[in-house]
Formats: C-alpha cells, structure tokens, sequence
C-alpha cells in the first residue's frame, strides 16, 4: 500500500522449536515465544523491518500514553493517492494537507495506519521542505 517491496520474510519464530540460545530471543527478549517478522525496502536505502508478536501478543495502551515512536515519516510522489489508500484500508486521515513553503509545492499530511500509528506523508525531501527556511 505504501510502495514498499518485501526483500526477506516473513519468518516465523516458535520458541519451541528453537535452541535455548536463539538470536531471536537474544534481540527481542526471553518472554518472546511466537513471532513474525519481515523485511522491506523502499528502493533508496531505507529499510522497514515489521514484526508481529503473537505470544504473548502486544496490549493497546490508551490514546496519548506513549507506546514507541510517535510517527514514521514516508516521502511520497502523491500524498493524496497514498492518504486515500491508507484510507482504503483501514486507517485514516488524521490532518489536511499542509503546505510547508509559501511559493512552493512541498506539502505534507499526516495519517494513521489500522493500529494508530501515525504516519507523516512528504511529498518532497526533508531538506527540500525544511533546509534554509526562514521563521
């Protein structure tokens, strides 16, 4: 949905079929007994690596207490056709797009995936909407 090609995975962990001494647990913790995770690319060096704990599975926290990252920012080539796909499939538009440069196209809009997770959609380069910007 969000233009990312799947390079590895997903791989399956189950606790029990493992050796006590697993990099699995070694990384994620001892309680961790069943997972998947997988990787993907973005075609410009940035890698995304996603991870489902399914024993024991992760509890939602309530809105506004801290439970990780606060956003994940994504450059874009059409935020409105992303914001709409991400709508499509189960998130939601959390902001209108926003315009960073008096003048110049550099625009932004912030979004939420299914699980609340915000997602902050560029359509240009951080240093493009931000570097050398007066007040």
């Amino acid at each position: 949905m969000l233009g990312f090609e799947k390079i590895a995975g997903p791989y399956s962990f189950n606790q029990k079929s493992e050796n006590q001494h697993n990099m699995t647990n070694d990384l994620q913790g001892q309680e961790v007994r069943k997972m998947r995770n997988a990787h993907l690319t973005c075609g410009n060096q940035v890698g995304l690596e996603l991870f489902e704990f399914e024993e024991p599975r992760r509890t939602q926290v309530p809105k506004g207490e801290y439970d990780g990252f606060f956003h994940l920012c994504l450059l874009v080539d059409d935020i409105e056709a992303v914001a709409n796909r991400i709508e499509a499939t189960g998130g939601k538009k959390t902001s209108e797009m926003w315009n960073t440069r008096n003048g110049k196209p550099y625009y932004l809009q912030y979004c939420e995936d299914p699980f609340g997770n915000i997602l902050e959609l560029y359509n240009k380069s951080t240093e493009l909407m931000y570097g050398n910007k007066e007040n």
